[in-house]
């Protein structure tokens, strides 16, 4: 009867720490080793597509700060021309973060004169909590602004748009910790408890 009790006890740990830690998200780093730069030996776009971005994921920006900067623009239409006039959000710390509360299409811009211009811009679309597998590729959506969580705030008024899918993520988000720690704490559980 002891054991029993003690694999219920081991199950419910696992079970528990599992929900906790799909709550949490990963940290994506923009641009890789290289950071938000000017000319990056892989561009924006298809680092972009090589990633799954997910709500409750925080996306960094590493950048020499006073020589650059971040924008948050509110759509494609800002973000195909370059459109610096009214960002939502306007980062410049070099170590720029922000979590992805909600899903949807994220534009980001350089601040810097002519960067964007030269190419200096990306385009997150972040998949709905539940969304599991990228069926087919991305579709264009109309512009709807986006509901920031930056880190540190302010964040703007909120809208959603629908959820849309994206690759698979990749090796340049951080190291899952948290994922990895509850698997190996569940197989100690397991082993111990049953």
């Amino acid at each position: 009867m002891h054991m029993d009790s003690l694999s219920f006890v081991g199950i419910s740990c696992m079970i528990f720490l599992s929900f906790l830690c799909s709550s949490q998200g990963h940290k994506l780093y923009v641009g890789g080793k290289e950071g938000w730069v000017l000319k990056p030996s892989e561009s924006y776009d298809q680092w972009a597509r090589r990633n799954r971005f997910q709500v409750n994921d925080t996306i960094v920006f590493k950048y020499k700060k006073g020589q650059d900067s971040v924008m948050v623009v509110h759509d494609n239409d800002d973000y195909t021309k370059c459109n610096k006039t009214s960002p939502i959000h306007h980062m410049k710390d070099g170590h720029s973060k922000l979590k992805f509360t909600r899903n949807g299409r994220f534009y980001f811009i350089s601040g810097k004169d002519n960067h964007c211009e030269l190419g200096q811009k990306l385009l997150v679309v972040v998949l709905s909590p539940d969304h599991r597998k990228s069926p087919s590729p991305v579709t264009p959506t109309p512009a709807i602004s986006p509901v920031i969580a930056p880190t540190p705030p302010p964040s703007p008024g909120s809208v959603s748009p629908a959820p849309a899918p994206a690759p698979a993520k990749s090796d340049a988000m951080g190291v899952g910790g948290s994922s990895v720690l509850v698997w190996v704490f569940s197989l100690i559980m397991v082993a111990v408890f049953v």
